[in-house]
């Protein structure tokens, strides 16, 4: 396939995986996965930005803790919501103790555990507290910490597709997208997003991307136990990759020493 439709349709895939835009479906391949994959963290960028600035825009009208809801809440409805219902099935499997085809029998039902539920409630707590706290702060740095977390979690999941890790099941995004990201694409990612959390905390501009290399990097040690539990990825894991590397972007922007 020619480099430019096989391009455009990577946009296309990624963003339709990972917003709920009505964009029209292109050609859904290997190749095209890779490139979505690789494009994720572009995707992140472009709706943190928009996050951060309703964000910004609800809290010059309510009190913060009640603009970071209503940011948590309409980032998950963009998202229709799969990213928090990945998170909530890998925990509930990795908190089962089993593995392999038990393991991703558990992720199969529809219902959520004692696991997920606590899961939830964490990150969800989690990123309200610290968007209350980023609402606070200038509107450029507030902007470069929600684009720069949103823009990590999809990083992560470029990560958990790097070549070489493969999938737990035989279909599903997880058999699409498995080690069809490259090195280049990854260490370019890492680089950009890095760059864009420099301003995030005012006057520490190594914060940002510390939080950010942190995040990835637990991100990265959350897939190998991934891989040695269920055999491989999928596409409920990578929603919790998402929604883990996230939350602890978040969490390392709204540290003070």
């Amino acid at each position: 396939m020619p480099t430019e439709p096989r391009f455009a349709d990577g946009i296309r895939l990624a963003v339709t995986t990972f917003t709920t835009l009505p964009v029209r479906a292109g050609r859904v391949d290997r190749a095209a996965a890779g490139t979505a994959m690789a494009l994720a963290p572009a995707v992140g960028a472009l709706l943190g930005a928009f996050l951060a600035a309703v964000l910004l825009l609800t809290a010059a009208l309510a009190p913060p803790l009640v603009a970071a809801g209503v940011t948590v809440g309409l980032g998950a409805l963009l998202t229709r919501g799969l990213h928090l219902d990945g998170l909530a099935d890998t925990v509930d499997a990795l908190g089962s103790y089993r593995r392999g085809a038990a393991a991703l029998e558990i992720m199969k039902k529809p219902d959520v555990g004692p696991f997920g539920v606590v899961a939830l409630v964490v990150v969800l707590l989690l990123q309200a507290a610290v968007l209350a706290e980023l609402a606070g702060r200038s509107w450029p740095a507030a902007l470069a910490a929600v684009a720069a977390a949103t823009a990590a979690g999809r990083l992560g999941v470029a990560l958990a597709c790097r070549r070489g890790v493969p999938a737990a099941r035989p279909e599903g995004l997880g058999a699409l997208v498995a080690g069809t990201v490259g090195p280049v694409a990854l260490v370019v990612g890492t680089a950009a997003v890095a760059l864009l959390a420099v301003p995030a905390v005012p006057g520490r501009p190594w914060q940002g991307p510390l939080a950010v290399v942190a995040a990835l990097a637990v991100a990265a040690g959350l897939g190998t136990h991934v891989v040695r539990r269920l055999g491989g990825i999928t596409g409920d894991v990578l929603g919790a990759t998402v929604e883990i590397a996230t939350t602890l972007v978040y969490l390392g922007l709204a540290l003070s020493g």
